[in-house]
């Protein structure tokens, strides 16, 4: 479940031209995990292979809850409605060459301090297309000179970018902030519209930089939702820096009350054929064929008018201009809703991550129902699930009886409707772990990410058993020890000796399940008092593996590979068992960093 915050090297600029990154640099590192998790599924998607009509409920609805969603090399992605009304915001970063996003609304005032699209990718070709970014952002407790913008082109990146059916309205750091471009790559805006940006609509500087069938205006009386009339931030239709010469044709822009429609600085120039400019030129680079005064502001053919019908890929099967029918809840009962008619759902509470597994007698599916997400890394095999939630709620369907059922966390489940208790349902503890002795002596260490205890009456001192947590430290040379335990088997290791191991009795391969050495120091990432998320990355010297030291939790989306990790924390804690030393480590948020050599012996 990734997990991850908004934070990037956004883009700023002030009135003199200086631009600028906020460089952290760690986002070539950092990936977040579940608890600011990536998407709400709302229906399965569907495949578009352009921005033509698609059913108006194939697309995925993703509340933001400070994501960095990376669009890697060749990789498309599309038909997603991000939901701003969380309060959170979203980046969509494009790393990739060959590259495409399109049918993505963002829906909602965003309150963010960052852009929504980022683009870093050193070279190739990038396309955008049909995006709805036009219910703007507000200004307050911005952390960039200007506010947040809408699309942001970095310096680092070398790209040939398309935007085509953009509506991009009310942002105050740039509509589209693409003047990077006079050090390499270009952008190309098809059929865009832009109304009421800050600074300015389109930024451009480069050469083969073009604005062609587009529009951008600024009327009288408003900036930008939740902004207001900042008139020293009031935004400029058209933006040229120096760079080369911009192409724009058949397009059409309207100053308002700034008073500037097109703003060429220094030596920035360009050559407009077509279309019209209602406002003023400073700078005396521009060309002119065939413009007249009297610019039509309408939206260009193709322009999503709302994030639905953006995410749907153009078609909500409304009117222009008109929202979603209001009726239409998503609910209607589908084929496969007949033929899984139970649903389980299981609600998160912030207080702390809950996690819980169940098993049923039939078929079982992941489901949005009641506004869940759906997670790949919520793992279904052969009627048997187990899954994370934290602020949120997972839901599933499926036929026949729920038999087991095990939850770890302030989480509640319903069963169709009605909140169940867990211990009605099998065994609190429903898995068996044996460790069968060869004839000589074994000392062992097991860690699972729930709850573990030594099976039937067998007491822990008088097996020379200490458990702690999740983790259970104990030896055997000829007899068997036998454990139940909930959540997943996540560590075994062997610190002297060996044995046989079975899980619901099968024999398993320990070398599987965690380092077979028990490294000596710990580091830990609490985020229990922490006022957000925090993500992190380091690397040792020697060896590093997940632990959960002072009970700190273990999940799979904290990335260990090699000597690198990689991860991030909400109100819980992360930690590591490492040999070596630290020889680099970066980090973002207000956790606190703990590091204890020798921890073992302590």
């Amino acid at each position: 479940m990734a997990r991850e915050p908004s934070v990037l090297d956004g883009g700023k600029s002030d009135e003199n031209g200086t631009e600028s990154s906020d460089s952290g640099g760690n986002y070539g590192l950092l990936d977040r995990r579940s608890y600011l998790r990536l998407a709400g599924v709302t229906t399965a998607a569907a495949t578009v292979t352009g921005s033509a009509a698609a059913a108006a409920d194939d697309y995925e609805e993703i509340a933001a809850r400070g994501q960095v969603i990376r669009i890697g090399q060749g990789e498309t992605y599309e038909n997603k409605l991000f939901d701003l009304t969380t309060g959170d915001s979203v980046v969509l970063l494009v790393e990739g060459s060959n590259s495409v996003i399109r049918n993505i609304g963002f829906k909602g005032l965003h309150r963010g301090d960052g852009f929504m699209i980022s683009i870093t990718a050193p070279a190739g070709d990038v396309l955008i297309e049909n995006v709805y970014l036009g219910d703007g952002s507000t200004k307050e407790g911005e952390s960039f000179v200007h506010g947040p913008g809408a699309v942001f082109y970095h310096r680092t990146a070398s790209c040939d970018v398309t935007f085509r059916h953009m509506n991009v309205q009310g942002w105050p750091n740039n509509g589209f902030y693409c003047s990077n471009t006079a050090s390499g790559g270009s952008v190309r805006f098809e059929n865009c519209y832009g109304k009421n940006n800050g600074v300015s609509t389109y930024r451009v500087a480069g050469g083969n930089d073009a604005i062609v069938n587009s529009v951008a205006y600024n009327d009288d009386t408003d900036y930008g939702p939740g902004w207001g009339g900042y008139t020293e931030d009031s935004g400029r239709p058209v933006w040229v820096w120096p760079g080369g010469t911009v192409t724009i044709e058949d397009s059409n822009f309207a100053a308002g009350s700034y008073g500037r429609a097109m703003v060429l600085r220094g030596s920035g120039s360009a050559r407009m054929t077509g279309g019209a400019i209602r406002g003023g030129v400073q700078g005396s680079g521009l060309q002119r064929s065939s413009v007249s005064s009297s610019p039509d502001l309408s939206r260009p053919e193709g322009v999503p008018t709302s994030p639905e019908e953006a995410a749907a890929g153009g078609s909500t099967g409304s009117t222009p201009g008109s929202s979603p029918d209001e009726s239409d809840d998503g609910t209607d009962e589908t084929e496969d809703d007949r033929e899984l008619p139970n649903v389980l759902l299981v609600e998160g509470d912030e207080a702390d991550v809950t996690r819980y597994e169940f098993a049923v007698s039939g078929t079982v599916e992941k489901s949005n129902v009641d506004g869940a997400s759906i997670d790949a890394e919520d793992e279904i095999d052969d009627g048997f699930v187990h899954g994370s939630v934290a602020n949120w709620k997972d839901a599933f369907r499926f036929d026949g009886d729920l038999e087991e059922l095990t939850v770890d966390g302030p989480g509640t489940v319903s069963l169709n409707g009605e909140q169940v208790d867990p211990a009605d349902y099998g065994s609190d503890l429903p898995h068996v772990l044996e460790v069968q002795g060869q004839g000589v002596p074994t000392s062992f260490e097991i860690t699972v990410d729930g709850e573990i205890e030594l099976a039937g009456d067998a007491d822990p001192d008088d097996e020379a058993t200490t458990i702690s947590g999740s983790t259970v430290q104990s030896a055997v040379t000829d007899e068997t020890q036998t454990f139940r335990f909930a959540g997943a088997l996540t560590d075994i290791t062997f610190t002297e000796g060996e044995a046989t191991v079975l899980l619901d009795g099968d024999e398993i391969d320990p070398s599987e399940y965690g380092d077979h050495e028990l490294l000596p120091h710990a580091l830990v990432i609490d985020g229990t008092d922490a006022d957000g998320p925090s993500t992190y990355s380091f690397r040792v010297s020697g060896a590093a593996v997940r632990s959960n030291y002072r009970n700190a939790s273990i999940d799979d989306e904290d990335v260990v590979e090699d000597r690198a990790v990689r991860g991030a924390v909400g109100n819980w804690l992360d930690a590591y068992w490492f040999d070596g030393d630290i020889e680099d480590f970066r980090f973002l948020g207000d956790a606190a960093v703990d590091v204890q050599y020798n921890a073992r012996g302590q």
